[in-house]
């Protein structure tokens, strides 16, 4: 199974880099975490931000890798906690589908997106940079990899 962690933005700072490659890096084998970067539209001043996050929203759904478990990571979606995490691991390898995570730009996930997602979760019911965002899905699905493998990371 392959975790897709589809995201609005590219270039991202050396940190946010490195902090996404090392979680990355330890999921390998039976579950591989991969970025897959949208690009943001260009927000300049009088940009029609609606139609930016309807075009950002298309580029993500068009990156879904076919018959994918879409899960979209918004503030008002459903807040799980790490064990809950480990606990859907053994169910998505069983599934034999892989699992796309959706992050979006400044102002968030388009509608369309949220409406193919098969599931909403929420990270934080704080705003959090999508930059910041990365680092934080991707230390906790290692981290639910290491609890479900019995790994030592997690203690």
């Amino acid at each position: 199974m392959h975790i897709h962690l589809i995201a609005v933005g590219k270039g991202m700072p050396a940190w946010v880099e490195a902090g996404y490659q090392e979680y990355a890096k330890r999921l390998r084998g039976e579950c591989r975490l991969v970025l897959k970067e949208i690009p943001a539209g260009r927000r300049a001043k009088g940009a029609d931000i609606a139609r930016l996050i309807k075009d950002e929203g298309a580029r993500c759904l068009a990156a879904l890798p076919k018959g994918a478990r879409a899960i979209a990571l918004e503030r008002t979606g459903r807040a799980l906690s790490t064990q809950e995490l480990a606990r859907k691991l053994p169910g998505w390898l069983a599934e034999g589908r892989d699992v796309a995570l959706l992050i979006g730009g400044p102002e968030g996930l388009a509608s369309a997106c949220l409406e193919r997602a098969d599931e909403t979760w929420s990270l934080s019911a704080l705003t959090l940079p999508h930059p910041l965002v990365r680092v934080l899905v991707a230390e906790q699905l290692y981290r639910a990899w290491s609890i479900y493998k019995n790994l030592p990371y997690h203690r």
